[in-house]
Order: C-alpha cells, then sequence, then structure tokens
C-alpha cells in the first residue's frame, strides 16, 4: 500500500503542472475578452412609440430614426439621399462613445455638394460623444436581428444625413483624420461603403471594413438608385500595452519552449529531460524501493 501511495504521489507531482497550466490558459483567455480600454456603449434603438422613431419603409427596406443632423437641402434638388457615419469600436470590437479619448476629434473632408450642410465640410465628430452631442448616435448600423427591420437593436453609429441632392449627382468624402489628446490611440480600420440601394446591415464593422481606395470615396446617383452611405469605422489601439496582444502571447509561448529546450540540450550533468522534470525523481526512486522488494521476496 505504501508503494502504491508513493506511486500516486509521484503521478500527481507530474501531472499538477499540466492541470496549472490549463486553468491559467482558460483565465488568461477571459482576460483578454474583458481587459479593453473602454467598455461597451449600448444604447437600444427606439420604439415605434418612442419620440426619436421617424419613420419605417411599408416593404421593411429601411427604418429611420430622429437625428439632428439630418439636412433637406434647399432648393430642393431632387431624391438623391444619403449618410456619412463614423462609428468607433473597443479592442474587442463593441461599440463605445469615446469615453476614454477626450479631447480627440475625428474629421471627414466631404465635396462640394455638400457645402449646403450645417454638418458637412468637413463632417466632423467629437469624443467623448455623450458629452458634445444631444444625440450621440442615431443610426442601427450592423446587426442582423429577425425582430428588426435592419440592425441588431442597438445604436451603434454617429451620422450626418442628407436629402434633396439631384437624382444624377454625386457625393464625395476624403479620408478620415483623428487629431487630438489620445489621437495615437485611435486606429482607422477602414470603410463600408454602399450605393444606389438600401443599407445592408448585415455586415460587421472591422471584418468588412475596406481602405479608402477600395471602398470608392463616394458615389453617384442615378434614377431608381438615388443613395448612399458610408461608414468610418474607427477602434481603440492601446498604445500603453495593457490590452493582451495575441502577438505578444506567441512570443512568450516561444520564450518558454527555448528555455525548456536549453535545460534539456544543455545540461552539463548528463541529466536526461525526464529527470529534469519535477516528479520522475520521486518515480526512480519508488522503482528501485520496488525492485529491492522483489528481489528479496524471490530469495
Amino acid at each position: 500500500m505504501l508503494i502504491i501511495a508513493g506511486c500516486i504521489g509521484g503521478i500527481a507531482a507530474f501531472a499538477g503542472p499540466s492541470a496549472a497550466a490549463t486553468g491559467t490558459a482558460a483565465i488568461q483567455q477571459d482576460a483578454a475578452t474583458e481587459n479593453v480600454s473602454e467598455e461597451a456603449y449600448k444604447q437600444p434603438v427606439p420604439d415605434r412609440d418612442d419620440e426619436y422613431f421617424e419613420a419605417a419603409d411599408p416593404e421593411n427596406d429601411w427604418v429611420s430614426y430622429i437625428n439632428p443632423r439630418d439636412k433637406y437641402r434647399s432648393p430642393y434638388l431632387g431624391d438623391g439621399s444619403g449618410k456619412i457615419c463614423v462609428t468607433m469600436v473597443n479592442e474587442a470590437g463593441e461599440v463605445v462613445d469615446g469615453q476614454s479619448i477626450p479631447n480627440t476629434t475625428v474629421k471627414v473632408p466631404t465635396g462640394e455638394s455638400l457645402d449646403w450642410h450645417t454638418s458637412a465640410d468637413p463632417f466632423t465628430v467629437e469624443y467623448p460623444l455623450t458629452e458634445h452631442y444631444e444625440r450621440p448616435l442615431d443610426a442601427d448600423q450592423f446587426g442582423d436581428s429577425p425582430d428588426l427591420i435592419k440592425g441588431d437593436g442597438y445604436l451603434d453609429s454617429h451620422c450626418m444625413e442628407i436629402h434633396g441632392l439631384p437624382e444624377d449627382g454625386s457625393v464625395e468624402y476624403g479620408e478620415a483624420n483623428v487629431t487630438g489628446e489620445h489621437a495615437d490611440d485611435v486606429d482607422v480600420v477602414g470603410y463600408i461603403q454602399q450605393e444606389n440601394e438600401a443599407w445592408d446591415a448585415d455586415v460587421d464593422p472591422i471584418d468588412d471594413a475596406e481602405s479608402y481606395e477600395e471602398a470608392g470615396g463616394g458615389w453617384t446617383y442615378y434614377p431608381g438608385g438615388s443613395h448612399g452611405q458610408v461608414v468610418v469605422v474607427l477602434q481603440l489601439d492601446d498604445a500603453d500595452g495593457n490590452v493582451d496582444d495575441p502577438e505578444n502571447t506567441d512570443s512568450s509561448g516561444d520564450s518558454t519552449n527555448s528555455s525548456i529546450d536549453g535545460d534539456t540540450d544543455d545540461n552539463d550533468d548528463g541529466d536526461t529531460a525526464a529527470e529534469t522534470i519535477p516528479g520522475f525523481g520521486i518515480l526512480t526512486a519508488i522503482a528501485a524501493l520496488v525492485a529491492i522488494v522483489l528481489v528479496r521476496r524471490r530469495r
């Protein structure tokens, strides 16, 4: 019984570090999900009886919410309409309002066709949104819920809206420019442009964002295709390195492996790999005792 107990103890000593490593990996994964420089900002879309609900298409092609940056051109030249929006997400891809980046501004240049718009030339967004705007977010541009006409049920974008352009007119915008106290903590992920049709919200702000050149930098209307939208996608980038970086994790793993390999290959005392692992010395001693007992019994 003593021999069996000793063997079990030796095996537990060997298995213990592996089990601990598994638990540590799970904790690190949870921390990577939670460790963001700013928590998600969630604001549900207005219900139909809410004062900020504006209108919905009878054929369920679009839904509109009240937006103080929604302007109609005067004189009204046609049914050309559109949006230019900015979305900010954290390191986990969750929508934020910019509490972690005060005194930071994003500017999107606009073309001559929008000179009349009070929010254009350029379209300027100041952070934090909740400290600068009555309606910080006004559109649900991303997500696909079966219970809604568009989106996932939460506002995610700060937009300027356009109405009254000629149906053969154009809208142009330039590359977004981030300035201010925390400009280095914001990355321009890219642009998502959809033109000449209603906005398809079944897109991902990170995965579907394109470069400025690929997105197009604007659109031209035509009869039956008199709508266009673009969303500039921004993401918080923890410049201080507080958020777990997969590359850093890989690097640490490589370093650990190198250390283990070095102990095995460069051991001057001629120890084997098994002897350098905790628990194997005990097992070797137990095996020797078992052999002695068996020999004595045979005699």
